[in-house]
């Protein structure tokens, strides 16, 4: 897997799913239907990968089994979606749920670039021109060096700050990182809260197929707490695993759990209680996608402005440096 993806390498991702779920759903079994895309892959360096996976799988290995001795080509939490999918009998239904979430994050990735394009030359600019005074020294003194020293100890470390925030943000990581990356943007408005909503509809996704296919009640809830791609999620579920193997329903541990929101809760039980479970976990899968996608279209949108204003901020203060400057000046000649 390549170290920073792309807005391209995540609509590849989305494309390559999309097309194992249309082959899926028309029929084509799981080797034909990747021996196919081996032929005809969204991106060339997966030819490998695949290749891989049909050899494995020929062999005798599950779907998930040829995917965990890939070396990371795939997320972890793709990986345990996956599993879900393939313990239900339902990977179709779970390849389009990944087409989708990679087709959003694609479409996201490509707006906030796009908005970010102009904040971040207007930034350059004022780097490059402010203070003024290293252009004079840089012109008539000749100090080039000097001048090319400055701009770098700026714009080096916002480099680094940036390529750091993108690749943190890679599904790549291990559990340990994002479990520091979540509570880290635990706080952030809207960002926080979209990650959260997110998780909980991959849990619910994957929770709905599992209990569908007959897979245990605890052993359901352990898989989908691991497919949501939260380690907060995965801990509460594990806490109480104890309590509900002694009796206790997953609706009354859920509802003395602090990880779940009280509508999750409240849901839950209702479908527990109902006997409509599948129906309220699909509820609380479209509820939840839908809240954190519009969050996420408000991240994408609000950035590039704060970052626009920001800027705006730092060229004004230069521009005011500049003129008490020189007034300063005028002064000191006058007198």
């Amino acid at each position: 897997m390549p170290l920073i993806v792309t807005p391209r390498q995540l609509s590849r991702q989305s494309d390559l799913y999309h097309q194992i779920a249309s082959l899926l759903a028309a029929g084509v079994g799981l080797v034909p239907a990747l021996e196919m895309l081996h032929r005809n892959p969204p991106a060339r360096t997966w030819r490998e990968p695949l290749s891989r996976l049909v050899r494995e799988l020929t062999q005798g290995s599950t779907f998930t089994e040829a995917l965990q001795r890939q070396n990371r080509w795939l997320p972890s939490f793709d990986i345990a979606l996956i599993s879900a999918g393939e313990q239900s009998g339902r990977l179709d239904a779970v390849c389009r749920l990944l087409a989708a979430y990679y087709r959003e994050r694609a479409v996201l990735a490509r707006s906030v670039l796009s908005n970010l394009a102009y904040p971040v030359f207007v930034l350059h600019i004022a780097v490059l021109i402010f203070p003024t005074a290293m252009i004079y020294q840089m012109i008539w003194l000749g100090n080039l060096a000097g001048y090319l020293w400055q701009k770098a100890l700026i714009l080096v470390p916002l480099y680094v700050l940036l390529w750091f925030g993108v690749y943190a943000s890679q599904g790549r990581h291990g559990e340990r990182w994002r479990s520091w990356l979540e509570t880290l943007l635990h706080p952030v408005p809207l960002l926080g809260a979209a990650r959260r909503q997110l998780a909980l509809a991959r849990l619910a996704a994957a929770l709905e197929a599992l209990i569908n296919a007959g897979v245990p009640l605890v052993e359901a809830w352990d898989l989908a707490a691991a497919a949501s791609g939260s380690p907060a999620l995965s801990r509460a579920v594990a806490a109480w695993r104890p309590r509900v193997l002694a009796g206790e329903t997953p609706a009354e541990a859920i509802g003395k759990s602090g990880a779940f929101p009280e509508l999750f809760a409240n849901l839950y039980h209702t479908g527990e209680v109902s006997g409509q479970l599948d129906d309220s976990l699909r509820r609380l899968h479209a509820l939840y996608q839908e809240e954190g996608s519009n969050k996420l279209q408000l991240v994408a949108a609000w950035t590039p402005r704060l970052v626009y204003f920001a800027v705006m901020l730092l060229v004004a203060y230069q521009v005011v440096q500049f003129w008490l400057g020189y007034f300063n000046q005028l002064n000191q000649v006058m007198q």
